[in-house]
C-alpha cells in the first residue's frame, strides 16, 4: 500500500512525533547530551499516551515493556529535560507527586482536579478563554501563557461525600 502525501490540514495541523523527536535531538544536543536509546524509550512511551502519568508510573510502564532497560534515575532526569524544553508540562494533582503530560501538538485546555481520587478532567472553554485575554488587554499585561486549575470533587467523589454527609447526619440525629 503506498502512503498517500499529507492533506492540506495535515500539514498544517499537529506536530508529529518524529518533528518532535528531531526538536528534542537538538535539544538535547544544546546541553552536550544525546538522544540516548532509553532517552528515546521514555520519550517514546510519554508521546505513546494521551492520559496525564507520574514519574513512577511511566518507570512501571518501561519496565514491564519489551526494550532497553531504563533506570528510575533515568526517568526523573529525562523526564526533567522534557519538561526544561517545554515537551511535558507537569501538574501537581494533589496526590503527592507530579504528573506529566505532552503539550506539543495538542491544543490548550485547562484541568479540574478532585481533590479525593485524584482524577484530572480536561475541559476547554472559549468563553473562559476570552475572558482571560480581555482581562490581561485591561491591565495592559502582555500574556504569553497560562494554566488554570479547578480544584474539588469529581461527580462520583461528590455523591460519595453526600452520601457520607447524610449518614453522619442521620447517625447524629439518632443519638
Amino acid at each position: 500500500m503506498t502512503r498517500q502525501p499529507p492533506t492540506r490540514t495535515e500539514r498544517k495541523g499537529a506536530v508529529n512525533q518524529e518533528q518532535i523527536v528531531r526538536r528534542f535531538e537538538r535539544f538535547l544536543r544544546t546541553r552536550s547530551l544525546k538522544l540516548t536509546s532509553q532517552r528515546r524509550r521514555i520519550f517514546d512511551r510519554a508521546f505513546g499516551t494521551h492520559e496525564h502519568f507520574s514519574a513512577e508510573r511511566l518507570y512501571e510502564w518501561l519496565k514491564k515493556e519489551p526494550g532497553p532497560k531504563v533506570s528510575r534515575a533515568t526517568v526523573y532526569r529525562t523526564l526533567a529535560l522534557l519538561l526544561e524544553g517545554e515537551f511535558l508540562s507537569a501538574l501537581d494533582a494533589g496526590q503527592g507527586e507530579l504528573v506529566y503530560e505532552h503539550v506539543l501538538g495538542h491544543h490548550h485546555h485547562d484541568h479540574m482536579l478532585c481533590l479525593d481520587c485524584g482524577r484530572i478532567e480536561e475541559f476547554s472553554d472559549e468563553r473562559i478563554e476570552e475572558l482571560q485575554r480581555e482581562a490581561c488587554r485591561k491591565k495592559g499585561f502582555l500574556l504569553v501563557s497560562h494554566d488554570l486549575r479547578l480544584r474539588g470533587y469529581c461527580r462520583g467523589c461528590a455523591r460519595k461525600r453526600e452520601l457520607e454527609k447524610k449518614t453522619s447526619t442521620s447517625e447524629e440525629m439518632g443519638r
